[in-house]
């Protein structure tokens, strides 16, 4: 079986993080992590945080994203994969190393970035390189949909799972001032199929010239960030588990206390 090939070039990534030196993406995504586990009635003794994350959690372990998650199998009442699910070559495969480090009924939680980041740009950019080179080269990462995350959760084989979002639209001065900010987030280009030579500068010219065109209000360009959200529980016998259909032993217009009108055949 010929092996896929692989999306990111790990050893860019750390060395993206590494430079990243002030990062309101990673604000956003800490503070309604917390607002999301402030909802749930349980109190975490042991939790895990998978990823570039900042130590927001009291006695987590902290573990970095590789292939391989340096975990222990039923350790952790909770873990959470914190902003590298959108770089990981095996999305699922993370989620399911993080599922087997949850003791049964542990909570799983992760935040990524979703398909549409950076969208403005990603068309920007792709149609001023089309227009000076004559090709295209991969820039910005292919971040999933909601839909197709909230299905690795079932893959994982997680119960009870739950996938949201929040979009945040921010505003530049210019396309290079958003590519400056994507540097000190540490999320510029890491993909493995990337050009491995400099850029024309008059394509990142033409860029903000299309971006400017294109996706401007009052002055000053648009940028997306989407953020998505899923949650799962490790499976344990205690859940609750849906009903047989058929098994209803009381009718719906009875619990409503309306009357039931048949349906002409």
């Amino acid at each position: 079986m010929q092996t896929p090939p692989l999306l990111t070039d790990r050893s860019a990534l750390i060395r993206n993080r590494a430079r990243a030196c002030d990062n309101f993406l990673r604000d956003i995504a800490q503070e309604e992590c917390l607002d999301r586990l402030s909802l749930v009635n349980r109190t975490f003794t042991n939790p895990l945080l998978i990823g570039p994350a900042p130590a927001f959690l009291e006695k987590a372990k902290m573990v970095a994203d590789s292939e391989t998650l340096d975990v222990t199998q039923q350790e952790h009442d909770l873990a959470i994969h914190f902003m590298a699910l959108h770089w990981a070559n095996d999305p699922v495969g993370q989620i399911i190393q993080s599922t087997r480090a949850l003791r049964p009924d542990g909570l799983f939680q992760a935040v990524c970035l979703g398909g549409q980041t950076l969208h403005e740009l990603r068309a920007s950019l792709a149609q001023a390189e089309s227009e000076i080179t004559g090709g295209l080269s991969p820039r910005i990462a292919p971040m999933g949909e909601i839909r197709d995350l909230g299905a690795l959760l079932q893959r994982a084989g997680l119960a009870l799972p739950v996938a949201d979002s929040v979009t945040i639209k921010t505003s530049y001065t210019s396309a290079f001032h958003l590519m400056h900010d994507l540097r000190k987030f540490g999320e510029t280009n890491a993909l493995n199929a990337r050009l491995r030579h400099p850029t024309k500068r008059s394509v990142f010219e033409r860029c903000a010239e299309i971006y400017m065109e294109n996706f401007a209000e009052n002055g000053k360009i648009i940028a997306t960030f989407e953020f998505l959200f899923l949650s799962g529980w490790a499976p344990s016998a205690s859940q609750p588990k849906p009903l047989r259909p058929g098994s209803a032993t009381t009718r719906l217009a009875e619990a409503l206390k309306t009357q039931e009108t048949p349906l002409r055949d």
